[in-house]
């Protein structure tokens, strides 16, 4: 795609992230779209939120994404992330490779759609230094490697390219889904998956939980 496409599709994605946070309007999603599982309800996040550990963020030393191995083969010929195109989106065809090569997808954080696989990143929703800063990093390769491709916690979701990187490696209480209808779903997931998997939470982190799954 042209640079000047690129550019000018990611300022309208922006724009229009911008304008769902400001407003608080979403469209919703399509009632047929697939999607990662099911968090935990509100009553039991809380429940959970409250469990874990709270203690200051640990430190990146050490830190690398390569030891989370990650896109590992799920099945024939597909691993993780296309695994999560085909089960996110919409009608979507793949061909001998397991590359998505049609369909439709529904970013739920900021409500746009896409119908390019390129436009999509596949979000761990407890991000890999997140994870590490907050306990993963005792944890042993082959561990590191199921939390990073898990499909069975609400730890995976295809959304928007742009909208996963200005997310970053941030906790909730630095970034939340700019479609704010998705915000409860989200502090749901996070707290489901930190707390299957041990890792504890700054006060900070804590207190944006609360507020959040307080409104659910």
């Amino acid at each position: 795609m042209p640079v000047g496409k690129v550019y000018a599709r990611r300022i309208a994605v922006l724009a229009s992230s911008a304008a769902l946070a400001l407003t608080g309007l979403a469209t919703s999603a399509p009632t047929a779209q697939a999607a990662m599982p099911t968090p935990v309800s509100a009553a039991t996040a809380r429940t959970y939120l409250a469990a874990l550990t709270v203690r200051a963020e640990g430190s990146l030393t050490g830190y690398s994404r390569d030891l989370f191995p990650h896109w590992i083969t799920q099945s024939g010929a597909c691993n993780t992330r296309e695994t999560v195109l085909k089960r996110d989106g919409s009608n979507v065809v793949t061909d001998s490779a397991c590359a998505s090569v049609s369909g439709s997808w529904y970013s739920q954080y900021d409500g746009a759609t896409w119908t390019a696989a390129s436009d999509l990143d596949i979000d761990h929703v407890v991000a890999l230094a997140e994870a590490w800063r907050s306990g993963a990093n005792s944890w042993t390769t082959a561990q590191r490697q199921s939390f990073a491709n898990d499909l069975t916690r609400p730890q995976l979701i295809a959304v928007t390219d742009n909208v996963n990187q200005s997310k970053g490696d941030l906790d909730p209480a630095e970034w939340m889904p700019p479609r704010t209808a998705y915000r409860c779903t989200y502090a749901r997931a996070w707290v489901h998956v930190k707390h299957h998997y041990g890792l504890s939470v700054d006060s900070a982190e804590k207190s944006a939980l609360q507020s959040v799954l307080n409104g659910c």
